[in-house]
C-alpha cells in the first residue's frame, strides 16, 4: 500500500478555481472537469497525470519515486 499523500488542492488554470480533492493512489487520472468552469483538463505534455500537472502534490508513485510516469 501506498503511503504517498493523496489529498491535494486541484487548480484549474483556465479559470483559477480551486478544489480539495482525493486522487487514486494506483491509476492515473487523464481527465479532470472543473467544477467552476466545467473545462476538461488534460495533463501537460510529458505528464501522464492531471494531478501533476495541476495539483498541488504528484500523484503518490511519483511522490515515492516508484514510477516516473511524470518529470
Amino acid at each position: 500500500m501506498l503511503t504517498g499523500d493523496n489529498e491535494l488542492t486541484a487548480t484549474c488554470p483556465l479559470c483559477g478555481f480551486a478544489k480539495p480533492e482525493t486522487m487514486p493512489a494506483d491509476a492515473c487520472q487523464f481527465y479532470y472537469e472543473c467544477s467552476n468552469c466545467k473545462a476538461l483538463l488534460r495533463p501537460n505534455p510529458g505528464e501522464c497525470c492531471v494531478f501533476c500537472s495541476f495539483g498541488s502534490v504528484k500523484w503518490p508513485p511519483i511522490q515515492q519515486q516508484l514510477r516516473g510516469c511524470c518529470p
